[in-house]
């Protein structure tokens, strides 16, 4: 049985929905996924669209089981796996905090790129400069509803300057719409799929929008349209803004022209937009590396306050510390390869587990109680588990890399 979808939602709940939208979508919208975006496109041309259409249906399938699944118990990721199998919510929380910390250090590298890009400064000063930013929202009581306003306000940055280059280069649309459902090759756009599928939703990203609405109490069988249509446009907002990227590109190397492989969307932006081209690139990338930022803080954090009540209590000091540690590890060693390698292995086995704990629970009562799971969606997420075990396995891949380097 479905519940009523016409609920008249008051200031705060409008603020919460788009809240827990974009700090999901703007997680997963960080330096990787425009570099991923960019050089796919490059790769593929317009048969890169139906790698996208793909991976927002496997997205949106993963995301519903788990937004649902822990707003109806009322309980985060790591408390319902652990109740599927003793130890298994511990076992994922230590791997996502880790993965998410790894990660971070790149999210600070990123933004010290785009101000490097905008304004000429040192990238260490540039990183410094976005982690006293993050610590500062999170230094207020009302962290997570500045979180809220600045996500929303970044995420619709990006999409808006993304939309008017896209704009600006007139992109082939007819050939993109023709090849979103009949791609040249699909079974060479298996990779991309798996790559950008374990991108959007893979490690903390997941997890980040609903365990915002439980923070301020959105739980319960009663809120589920509420939580449904955050997962779905969630899913769509952080889709649109892969598909203005990838148009964007595509307007470009459509023409023939080859992007620079050091920094594919700065030289992409370059072609567009001529001289400026590179400050919006960097614009775009202080965006979506600052609100990644902030995404991963606060997701992984809040991975620990299971653990003991301090960090419950002083949950914005732990993601101040987090924050912290992750800008001073970029500033005094540079950038990670290594960790980062060994984070993208993480992040590749993370969903698959999570999921599937996610997907035994929502047949438990013991978990759920009288909530009945809808079957398509179910198989939607055993979809999705299954395409995530191939990114597991592709990302393990990188630890050969890692050890052979």
């Amino acid at each position: 049985m479905e519940y009523p979808t016409k609920v008249k939602m008051t200031g705060g709940q409008k603020r919460l929905l788009f809240g827990a939208i974009f700090l999901m979508a703007t997680s997963a919208i960080g330096p990787a996924f425009l570099t991923q975006t960019t050089v796919f496109t490059e790769q593929f041309l317009s048969s890169f669209a139906f790698a996208i259409l793909v991976s927002i249906i496997i997205d949106i399938g993963a995301q519903l089981n788990i937004w649902r699944i822990l707003t109806v118990t009322g309980k985060r990721g790591q408390d319902v796996a652990n109740e599927v199998f003793k130890g298994l919510g511990t076992v994922i929380a230590v791997l996502i905090v880790l993965g998410g910390l790894a990660f971070n250090i790149g999210n600070v590298a990123g933004a010290g790129l785009g101000l490097n890009a905008m304004f000429g400064l040192d990238v260490k000063i540039g990183a410094v400069i976005t982690g006293l930013a993050a610590i500062l929202i999170f230094s207020s009581k009302k962290g997570a509803k500045v979180m809220d306003v600045i996500t929303q306000i970044l995420g619709a940055l990006m999409l808006i300057t993304v939309a008017v280059v896209m704009i600006k280069v007139n992109p082939p649309y007819g050939e993109a719409a023709y090849r979103m459902f009949a791609p040249k090759d699909a079974a060479a756009l298996v990779l991309p799929i798996i790559t950008i599928v374990g991108g959007t939703v893979g490690g903390y990203i997941t997890f980040a929008g609903a365990h915002r609405l439980i923070e301020d109490g959105m739980t319960g069988k009663e809120n589920l349209p509420f939580v449904t249509r955050a997962a779905n446009m969630g899913i769509l907002t952080t889709g649109f803004m892969r598909l203005f990227l990838f148009l964007a590109v595509l307007g470009v190397v459509a023409t023939g022209v080859k992007l620079n492989p050091d920094n594919p969307l700065a030289s992409a932006f370059q072609f567009a937009l001529g001289d400026i081209g590179p400050k919006i690139f960097g614009l775009v990338l202080l965006a979506a590396a600052l609100t990644s930022v902030i995404g991963a803080a606060y997701t992984s954090a809040s991975f620990l306050r299971s653990f003991h009540p301090f960090f419950e209590k002083y949950n914005n000091i732990v993601i101040i510390i987090f924050i912290v540690f992750s800008t001073l590890v970029f500033v005094s060693i540079g950038k990670p390869v290594k960790l980062l390698i060994l984070a993208g292995a993480f992040n590749g086995l993370i969903l698959p587990i999570t999921l599937s704990a996610i997907l035994i629970a929502s047949q438990k009562k013991s978990i759920v109680g009288d909530y009945k799971h809808p079957k398509w969606m179910l198989g939607f997420g055993i979809l999705a588990v299954i395409v995530t075990i191939f990114a597991g396995y592709m990302s393990l891949q990188g630890l050969g890399q890692l050890w052979n380097s």
